[in-house]
């Protein structure tokens, strides 16, 4: 029953396979019902236009038609050169694209352009008729009137202009529209008393404004005020009262600034017909992210570098050759073959005549060890006036040693440009978290699979690029899951590296910034694995991708990424809890949809323990300062070679060493436009998770007691006997080591305070 199980399962697993790549993440949506009934209303309506136009202007069709037969120029004039030039630049159009995405693009969605850029043409031939150049038919369009056919010229302009341009069209009868009831609601002329106190009120508030310690209202001091001051203060203080209500208005406006960069975002997005639809719910498109511009670097400047490497080999005894150049990034490896150790020996040999010949005879050849290679690393930056260089020896795959050279200029790695990759498209047919990750020392897109590390754990010190790496890998699941496929649960102890994402759909709660609330998150999460657990075993599935097919929607059991910016902070609040939950999560969490992102700064063993790294199998470091940290969270050293700012050593689960990458880089406004976009969605039936705040420790968690020394009993009697008592007196009377006297006598004293009456006081001695 199993295999046949397993036997369907495959079965639909490769049916899904075949449905998701012909729905593609970023192919063009069917259109829907709506959308082809307006398309057929206006082609109809287009089509009326025409067979109209047609009836109207026969008489000039059919003197056309006479002019061809007597003569084409008579009948096209210069007319002929606009045909000519519509011609090439269709061909040029259907030489550029493709023929289907083409008419879909412009003759469906932009059909309005081009009866615009038809009747420009009309205009265009209807000039060079007033000019006498443009043949019968242009005669015929000016008609034989002057004064008739610049009116008819003008108003075939204007048709072409609302046709081609019909944003600032509008925008352009909206302003007129304005200008005229601007006009009509003139206000009336203010006397010159009120045009006194009026602008006395404003250089009040506006001195007022300026500076927040003066009062809004100037106080007289001194003489009593006369009548008319009293009046003429009452009138500033109405009109003060005026300016701070618009200016509270003002700020108020400031407040929903967002909201209309919102929709500004959504017109100029979200209303695209190019736009994926995926259970009611539009994923953002392509262009929110930033194009990476691509930097050239100079071949002749890395032939030179490869000469000197070359030359600084053979100066050291070691002979080896540059077989292999890989520009990146960030660094460029030089792939070097080591050459070989040849040994030989001289032989004398006496010819016929009696001489003596001496020539060398080969005895063995061996290639020469990665070891002396990789031992000349200062000596090769020394020559390469490199600050560091990093050797890889070997490159995994090839028969080389790769010696990686730190660019004279960095280039940027986009989002944009990673999942463009085709690397990244691939691997979005078959998973729903994909990692866009960065490119590597040969310039090669890199990118992988959440569901399969399936924790990721970061490390690197302070500004190496931890944050950056995380908001890329939130920003990359936002930028392919709705709601219903994802939730994301962000812990924030900094306070304002995540606050950005606090109004995502996508969110099960709000980012969390508080330690306590954290502690709190981690042990309902792990109450949903459980119940997950349970939810699969009732209905017989394996895993979550067995439990999601055939359902859509919210009946779909969505996949949680549980994100940490500080680790350190957690484990300072509580050790022991923190670190069963997160192993406990590591080690079942993955076959009910739960993963982990954890990142710190501080990679010590005390943060990240043996536990953790042996349930995190998948690691990223940046850059650290010295190889103890870097054997820590990599268990090889290489990091503390690194440049910063996004450069680092990605070590995949499967992988034999790590490999060198320079991370994606996701800018705030490339953050705030997604934020956006997804907020202009927001739909009612999105029901949050219930994170419920968990006070009590799971009952896994327990805290390690200290043992019971066997000579506790003897140090009690001896409390009991003696009035003063130390460790040192422990050490003489027990015939112990000092260490163990300290322990005894601490735990002595932790017994005597938790006693109810507080215990004798233990007086300590200072005997070191």
């Amino acid at each position: 029953m199993g295999n046949k199980r397993d036997l369907k399962a495959k079965e639909k697993q490769v049916k899904d396979k075949h449905k998701r790549k012909s729905k593609s993440r970023f192919a063009p949506d069917k259109k829907n019902t709506v959308k082809s009934m307006l398309l057929a209303a206006l082609s109809f309506i287009l089509l009326v236009v025409i067979v109209a136009i047609i009836i109207w202007q026969w008489s000039n069709i059919t003197r056309v038609i006479d002019d061809f037969a007597n003569g084409t120029y008579g009948a096209l004039g210069w007319g002929l050169i606009l045909i000519l030039i519509g011609i090439i630049v269709a061909v040029c159009i259907l030489f550029r694209e493709r023929l289907a995405p083409f008419a879909k693009r412009w003759t469906l969605n932009y059909w309005y352009r081009w009866l615009g850029a038809i009747v420009l043409v009309f205009v265009i031939w209807g000039v060079l008729g007033l000019l006498s150049l443009g043949g019968s038919i242009g005669n015929g369009i000016v008609s034989d009137g002057r004064t008739e056919g610049v009116l008819r010229l003008f108003s075939l302009s204007l048709a072409a202009f609302v046709l081609l341009l019909p944003a600032i069209a509008w925008r352009i009868v909206k302003a007129v529209w304005r200008g005229l009831v601007g006009i009509a609601r003139m206000p009336t002329p203010k006397s010159k008393q009120e045009g006194d106190s009026s602008s006395a009120a404003q250089s009040n508030t506006s001195s007022s404004a300026g500076s927040r310690q003066k009062p809004l209202h100037r106080v007289a001091s001194g003489a009593a005020e006369t009548e008319s001051q009293a009046s003429s203060r009452d009138a500033s203080d109405h009109q003060s009262k005026k300016t701070a209500s618009a200016q509270s208005a003002g700020s108020s406006g400031v407040r929903t600034g967002g909201k209309q960069i919102a929709l500004d975002i959504w017109h100029k997005y979200g209303e695209s017909p190019d736009v994926v639809d995926v259970d009611g719910w539009k994923l953002p498109p392509i262009e929110l992210l930033d194009k990476s511009q691509e930097m050239e670097f100079g071949d002749a400047d890395n032939q030179q570098r490869a000469k000197v490497i070359e030359e600084a080999l053979t100066s050291y005894g070691v002979s080896g050759k540059v077989t292999e150049i890989n520009v990146g990034p960030t660094v460029t490896q030089f792939g070097i073959e080591p050459g070989w150790d040849i040994k030989t020996k001289r032989v004398h040999e006496r010819d016929s005549d009696g001489k003596v010949t001496v020539r060398e005879v080969e005895i063995s050849r061996t290639r020469v060890k990665v070891e002396r290679i990789t031992a000349l690393s200062n000596n090769l930056a020394l020559a390469l006036a490199a600050s560091t260089i990093r050797i890889e020896a070997p490159v995994p795959g090839k028969a080389i040693v790769g010696l990686e050279v730190p660019n004279k200029v960095y280039s940027t790695v986009t989002l944009r440009g990673i999942i463009e990759a085709n690397n990244f498209q691939k691997l979005l047919t078959k998973t729903k978290l994909a990692m866009a990750l960065g490119k590597g020392a040969g310039g090669e897109a890199v990118a992988d699979d959440l569901a399969k590390m399936p924790h990721l754990l970061i490390a690197g010190s302070t500004g190496s690029g931890k944050t950056v790496c995380l908001n890329a890998v939130i920003c990359c699941i936002l930028m392919c899951n709705t709601p219903y496929d994802v939730k994301l649960i962000l812990i924030d102890p900094k306070r304002v590296e995540m606050t950005q994402f606090n109004s995502l759909p996508h969110l099960a709660a709000p980012v969390v910034v508080d330690t306590d609330k954290a502690l709190s998150t981690l042990r309902w999460l792990n109450m949903e694995m459980d119940n997950r657990y349970k939810k699969l075993q009732t209905v017989g599935a394996r895993n979550i991708d067995v439990y999601n097919e055939n359902k859509t929607g919210q009946d779909k059991m969505h996949y949680i990424v549980l994100v940490i910016d500080e680790l350190a902070d957690l484990m300072m609040a509580g050790f022991d809890e923190v670190e069963h939950i997160l192993c406990r999560l590591a080690q079942l969490a993955r076959a009910v949809g739960i993963h982990l992102v954890v990142a710190t700064q501080r990679p010590s063993v005390d943060v990240i323990t043996g536990l953790i790294k042996a349930n995190f199998p998948t690691r990223i470091s940046f850059a650290v300062t010295s190889q103890v940290d870097s054997r820590t969270i990599l268990d090889a050293v290489g990091a503390e070679k690194l440049l910063g700012r996004g450069d680092m050593l990605y070590a995949p689960r499967d992988a034999v060493k790590p490999k060198r990458l320079q991370g994606c880089y996701v800018s705030d406004p490339e953050v705030e436009r997604l934020v956006y976009f997804w907020n202009s969605q927001k739909k009612d039936e999105v029901v949050p998770l219930s994170v419920a705040e968990v006070t009590t420790a799971p009952a896994f968690v327990k805290k390690e007691s200290q043992p019971v020394d066997p000579l506790m009993d003897s140090v009690r009697q001896l409390a009991n006997e003696h009035e003063q008592l130390s460790a040192s007196f422990l050490q003489r009377k027990l015939g112990i080591g000092y260490p163990r006297a300290v322990r005894l006598y601490d735990q002595l004293r932790e017994e005597r305070e938790s006693m109810p009456d507080g215990g004798a006081e233990v007086p300590r001695d200072d005997i070191t």
